[in-house]
């Protein structure tokens, strides 16, 4: 059985172009990998048809909208999101450390399987707003 080091971990740059730190690792039926982002930063919202994906908050707090709930998410939290539900967010602390998982895991890229919606740039300003506001409050 493989044992790894996030030391050792390559980091690699999503397809999408988010902006983040990612190490992933890819089985034959779920990938997962520990994904760093800055202040202020996040994957553009999107969703996805194919995969469930799991977030387990190491580090840091994050401003995330999960379908129509938003919420400040921080140490120890776990995110449940459902295959077709919309879900991004913004960084609130100098950075957030997250160890993801997905399934199935037929493209091994993190940033696989990432759809968008019609008012993305929208919701974008909404969580960058949001994001100003709550900044000096955690």
């Amino acid at each position: 059985m493989p044992f790894y080091s996030t030391e050792t971990i390559e980091n690699v740059q999503l397809r999408t172009g988010n902006p983040g730190e990612y190490k992933p690792l890819a089985g034959e039926f779920m990938k997962a990998g520990v994904v760093t982002y800055r202040r202020g930063t996040g994957s553009k919202p999107h969703w996805h048809n194919n995969e469930e994906q799991y977030i387990y908050i190491i580090e840091g707090k994050r401003y995330m909208r999960l379908g129509d709930e938003e919420r400040i998410i921080g140490p120890g939290d776990i995110v449940h999101i459902p295959r077709g539900t919309l879900h991004g967010g913004r960084t609130l602390t100098e950075k957030a450390v997250m160890f993801v998982a997905k399934s199935p895991a037929e493209d091994p890229d993190l940033g696989a399987d990432h759809h968008y919606p019609d008012d993305l740039q929208d919701i974008i300003r909404h969580l960058d707003a949001k994001a100003e506001e709550l900044y000096g409050t955690v």
